[in-house]
Order: structure tokens, then C-alpha cells, then sequence
């Protein structure tokens, strides 16, 4: 088991827990990481882009001149793609880009970033997280004291609405669920908090 420091809100240290190092110690596999943020980016395209080929561009019923005595090159309609305002060639049409990946492939992924974040002390762990109401002012001084970085992930374990709407003004940081955790969103932030809940739920989740 990897020792770690868990703090309080304050940013103080509060005991020291252990890490299961069947998720956060294990060898890091960065193909199956770029495998993974690819199909999670894939997944996000609308795929909604879309430009009228030739058979469907206005006009162009007629051929524009006759075949032969003219001197120019032959034309069969003004709307073929060489003339301006002709189709597209091979035009882009909608299209689903999404498809998936194997369980243990992302499972891995998941157990590699969260190594990384480890090894990086670039995770932080929380022993308790409460607020009353949303507060932004609150919020982004709780993140100052725990010693979180510019872009910064808040996880907990279940929805905790007044800190995402406390977090909803704040430049570059997030707060997910475990539920909704995935490798792309890890990598994004440089700072992964989990509450001790949430710590809790990740090992059952992926031990």
C-alpha cells in the first residue's frame, strides 16, 4: 500500500491513508491512455457538418455550351465542381463518429492517469467537504489552502450541488462525480481532488 497525506479544507494535514496500489500504483500504460482520450474526443464530435455535393447544388440543368466547335473545354453543367459555385467533391455528410473501447482497456487507462497523478503530487485528497449554501468567494479559497493549481478537478462521490454551482464562476475548474470521471477529464486538470467519500468509492469501483 502507497502512504499519502490526506488533508482538511484548511490545507492541514490531518492522517496519513493508504492508497490501493492496484489502482494507484501500477505500470502506466500511456497507448492505452491515448487509445482511450481518442475515443472519449471521438465520441464528443456532433458529426452534424455537411456541404451539397453536385446532384444537389441549385441550377446547373443544362449544358452551358456544345459540345464540339467552341473552342473551350467541354462542359456538361455549370454546377460540376470545378465552377464556382459547383458541389463538392466527396462533400463531408453527417455521420456518427462515436464507438467504444474494451472495459479493461479503459479500466487501465483509468488505473494509469490515476497513477500518474500520484506519482506527479498532483492528487489531493480531502477528509471532508461541506457547504451550506454555494459560495464562490468560499469555494475558490478552500481550493487556494488545499494548494490546488490553476486548472483543477473537484471529485466527489455523489452530486454535490452547491459546490458546482460555487465552482460554476471559476476559471478552470470542474467538479465531476465518480460516476462521470473519465481519463480525458483527469488529464485535463492539473489538480485531481478527491473527498474521502470519493476516494472510497473510486477503489470500490475500480479494485
Amino acid at each position: 500500500m502507497t502512504k499519502y497525506q490526506m488533508i482538511n479544507v484548511e490545507g492541514n494535514p490531518v492522517e496519513e491513508i493508504e492508497l490501493n496500489d492496484s489502482i494507484f500504483n501500477v505500470e502506466i500504460n500511456e497507448h492505452v491512455v491515448y487509445l482511450v482520450v481518442k475515443n472519449i474526443l471521438a465520441n464528443k464530435r456532433q458529426g452534424t457538418q455537411s456541404a451539397k455535393t453536385r446532384s444537389e447544388v441549385r441550377g446547373g440543368g443544362r449544358k452551358p455550351w456544345r459540345q464540339k466547335g467552341t473552342g473551350r473545354a467541354r462542359q456538361g453543367s455549370i454546377r460540376s465542381p470545378q465552377w464556382r459555385g459547383g458541389g463538392i467533391v466527396f462533400a463531408p455528410k453527417p455521420r456518427d463518429y462515436s464507438y467504444t473501447t474494451p472495459k479493461k482497456v479503459r479500466r487501465l487507462a483509468m488505473k494509469s492517469v490515476l497513477t500518474s497523478k500520484v506519482q506527479e503530487k498532483e492528487l489531493i485528497v480531502v477528509d471532508n467537504f461541506v457547504m451550506d449554501a454555494p459560495k464562490t468567494k468560499e469555494f475558490a479559497g478552500y481550493l487556494k489552502a488545499m494548494g490546488a493549481q490553476n486548472k483543477a478537478l473537484f471529485v466527489t462521490a455523489d452530486g454535490d450541488v452547491n459546490a458546482t454551482k460555487s465552482a460554476r464562476n471559476i476559471k478552470n475548474v470542474a467538479v465531476s462525480t465518480v460516476d462521470t470521471l473519465n481519463v480525458y477529464d483527469i488529464l485535463k486538470y492539473d489538480s485531481l481532488i478527491l473527498t474521502k467519500d470519493a476516494l472510497d468509492k473510486v477503489v470500490e469501483v475500480y479494485n
